[in-house]
This record gives structure tokens, C-alpha cells and sequence, in this order.
């Protein structure tokens, strides 16, 4: 089959030709890929910055946000058959250890990562197991959900904890109305009654921010903190989801919260810099995000299946996955992009 291989850091990805991956033991599952998002995280990949975290050995297939079509099955799966559709939870996990049977299997001790640290999407078809696939609504095409899969489920699940503590009429910001940004924009619309504004440097993401559902978008031009405080009547927003954390993101998103505010980083790339003092006398908190539960995904596609959510999308053949990382990296790509096999 094809896949798109990381061979080295700091060089460009490689497609080839590989074995299609085999079932080995009764709960495995084969996916033919219908979709797989390109990421910012790909970016990050081939830059090296996981090289150490992940410990993965190169050759390997990219790809971690994916969706398509049952394939095979092992002898003991019985959530799934041949033929179903479905996404996949980006973790391969054990079922077995406390974060799992807890529900928070986002920290399974024993997990794997497709696309991270074992072979991903970008590909013909991927390897997973019944404990990582979600059907989806018939009225869903695998290209068109894939990117909810870690973009779509990182999303939720911050703005899911963010909505737990906005009461109706609080402000939250959103910092970037990019890949993941859009996303959350639509989930906070959906499940909470806050009040939305979304900052971005881009007119054309703003624009599409206050189209799906922001109440207020503004250009992150050098005025967009006095502006923030400005609508909250100086006070600052109760809660900020940074989709960015670069670029001077998390210092911006610090001044727009307010006394006892939450600090949601999703985005990464810098660090935080805020005096501990500032901490102490002000009781705002800082939440590190990591995609999201089983359970957060198929939550996130119901949501889908009711048209509450949905992806903007631009598609390339897993061919042209050069053109797709370029255009993502240049930031010509609106919402996701989406190699399709």
C-alpha cells in the first residue's frame, strides 16, 4: 500500500510502498482511510520537536487525525463490522489501567499514538484497535469528520471544561480562529451560553469566526487587549482558550483574563511567562489540554450528526501531501486540510 513516511528530521516526508498492516490479535481493527487531517503538529513532527517525546523509530507513517471505512476485524470485536464508518480516537489504549477505567484514557499508562509514535494515516489503510473506533452518523463522510478526530476532539475538550464554569452572559476569548479554533468556536456555541469573542491577526478567520457563531471578532492588530477589556468593562474575560501559544499569544491571553479567570492552553510553542506573585494575588489558573476521552469524541459526534459542528475543510490526494504541508505552513489553508487516499 502507499504511506507517507517521516525518514528523517528536518527533510521533507516520503511516499513509499509498504505492507498493509494485518490483523495480529482479536481486537485489532484495519481502517481503510477515507480522511486524514494535516496538522500543525506534523509540522512540529518534522521539525523534531517530538523526536525525543515520542521515541519513535524512522521510518514511519505520519498522520494521527483520521476516519474511513471498517476493513477487517479481529475475531473478538463487536462494536464495529466490515464496511461500518468510522473515526478514530487518536490513542491506542489498554483498557486496563486506573486513567482507563476511570474514563480518562487520554493518560493511559500502556497507550499508543498513531502518527506520533507508531504508524499513522497517511496512508492506504491503519491499524487500530475496537477500543479506538467511533461509528459515525450515515450522513457523515469520512474526508468531511476527519480532522475532528484530534482537532476537532483537542478542541472540545477544552472548551468542554471551559464551559463547566461560564455561566450564562460570561466572557470566554478565543485566541485563533484557525484549524482547531473554528472548531471550538461552534462546540462553545452549542453547549454553553457564554459570550464568544474571538481574536486572530487574520480578517478572513475573523470573518468566518463571527459566521459560525463568535459574538464579537476582532483583528489582532496591537489593540486587541485594550479591546478585550474594553467589552469586559475592564475586568477581563472569565475564561481564554489559546488555540495558538506562540508568537506572544500567552502573554496577550494573561492580560484579557480576569481576577480568578482560566487560562485553557491548547496551542504550544512558547512558554509561559507570568510572575508567580501575579498567581497567588489574582487566583487565575492555567488547564493544559491533550486531545480528549472516548467518550469527549463521541460526544463531539453527535454533535457533528446534528449539524452543530462542522469542518471547513480543503482536500488534497494523499499524493500531493507536500502541497497540503505547504500550504498549511504558509497559512493558505482556512480551517482543515484533508488528504484523501
Amino acid at each position: 500500500m502507499r504511506a507517507v513516511q517521516v525518514i528523517g528530521y528536518h527533510t521533507k516526508l516520503q511516499l513509499t510502498e509498504i505492507p498493509e498492516p494485518k490483523i495480529t490479535g482479536p481486537l485489532d481493527v484495519i481502517v481503510r482511510v477515507g480522511g486524514a487531517g494535516v496538522c500543525r503538529t506534523d509540522l512540529h513532527i518534522l521539525e523534531g520537536q517530538w523526536a525525543e517525546k515520542s521515541g519513535v523509530r524512522l521510518p514511519y507513517t505520519i498522520g494521527h487525525e483520521n476516519a474511513g471505512w471498517v476493513h477487517a476485524v479481529g475475531d473478538a470485536v463487536t462494536n464495529v463490522a466490515v464496511g461500518d464508518k468510522v473515526i478514530l480516537h487518536p490513542l491506542i489504549t489498554c483498557g486496563l489501567c486506573r486513567a482507563c477505567r476511570s474514563g480518562d484514557d487520554v493518560h493511559c499508562e500502556a497507550s499508543a499514538f498513531p502518527g506520533i509514535d507508531t504508524d499513522g494515516g497517511y496512508a492506504d489503510y491503519l491499524r487500530t484497535t475496537a477500543r479506538s473506533v467511533v461509528r459515525i452518523d450515515d450522513g457523515l463522510e469520512p474526508a468531511d469528520v476527519a480532522a475532528l478526530a484530534d482537532a476537532g476532539l483537542t478542541a472540545y475538550h477544552a472548551a468542554a471544561k471551559a464551559a463547566r464554569i461560564l455561566r450564562p452572559g460570561a466572557v470566554c476569548v478565543l485566541i485563533g480562529a484557525g484549524g482547531l479554533g473554528h472548531i471550538g468556536i461552534q462546540v462553545l456555541k452549542a453547549i454553553s451560553a457564554a459570550t464568544l469573542v474571538v481574536v486572530d491577526r487574520n480578517q478572513a478567520a475573523v470573518e468566518l469566526a463571527v459566521e459560525i457563531g463568535a459574538d464579537h471578532g476582532i483583528v489582532a492588530d496591537g489593540t486587541h487587549v485594550e479591546q478585550v477589556r474594553a467589552l469586559t468593562g475592564r475586568h477581563g474575560a472569565e475564561a481564554v482558550i489559546d488555540f495558538v501559544g506562540e508568537g506572544g499569544a500567552t502573554a496577550d491571553g494573561i492580560e484579557m483574563l480576569r481576577r480568578a479567570g482560566t487560562y485553557y492552553v491548547v496551542g504550544y510553542g512558547e512558554n509561559l511567562d507570568v510572575p508567580t506573585i501575579d498567581v497567588i494575588s489574582t487566583e487565575i489558573n492555567f488547564v493544559g489540554n491533550l486531545v480528549g476521552s472516548y467518550n469527549d469524541l463521541q460526544d463531539l459526534m453527535e454533535l457533528a450528526a446534528r449539524g452543530k459542528v462542522a469542518l471547513h475543510t480543503t482536500k488534497y490526494p494523499l499524493e500531493d501531501f507536500q502541497q497540503a504541508l505547504d500550504d498549511l505552513d504558509h497559512g493558505r489553508v482556512r480551517g482543515r486540510a484533508i488528504l484523501i487516499p
